[in-house]
């Protein structure tokens, strides 16, 4: 009987991550409400030295991150499709998962961060913080169950032993 209500429980998690925003339009949402911002909010413009450098170095960052992080799922002959979880075969916990649970996600936050620096508004780390709350709240909490769901002590394990962001 446990195990029925389990696997009724997982899949009416999947069905309600599958009406989710998918996180590349979430990040196109923050991205737009950082210029949107930027543009018309009168004050909190900033510029110091080094800023271009370190835009760079967050946009190398993400890229990087993200990337390895892809790489390591297709590697692993897994999903990385966050909206159809029950087709992940495999818990890659090597690599970059050795340090972030959410590394795709910490590449999208990095690049707002160099978004928001380059458009030079100070509240737009208001924005980049409410966008890893989103991300926190409506996209990853929801996976954590999944995932548990899926691959049971060995991921609560990872949990412990590994971050959500960095």
């Amino acid at each position: 009987m446990v195990e029925g209500i389990k696997n009724s429980n997982f899949s009416c998690l999947i069905f309600i991550m599958k009406l989710k925003i998918p996180p590349v339009l979430v990040f196109v949402i923050f991205g737009g409400l950082m210029f949107l911002l930027a543009e018309f909010l009168p004050f909190g413009y900033f510029d110091f030295f080094g800023r271009r450098y370190l835009i760079l170095a967050l946009l190398f960052l993400a890229i990087v991150i993200s990337c390895y992080a892809l790489i390591q799922f297709y590697l692993a002959k897994t999903t990385s499709n966050p909206k159809d979880l029950s087709r992940a075969s495999f818990l890659v916990t090597n690599g970059i998962y050795k340090y972030s649970r959410n590394p795709m996600y910490l590449g999208l936050l990095l690049l707002l961060l160099a978004w928001g620096l380059y458009l030079g508004n100070a509240f737009n780390v208001l924005l980049a913080a409410g966008f890893v709350s989103y991300m926190n709240t409506f996209q990853i909490k929801p996976e954590e169950v999944a995932l548990t769901s899926l691959f049971g002590k060995e991921y609560k394990q990872y949990c412990i032993l590994v971050r959500r962001w960095f």
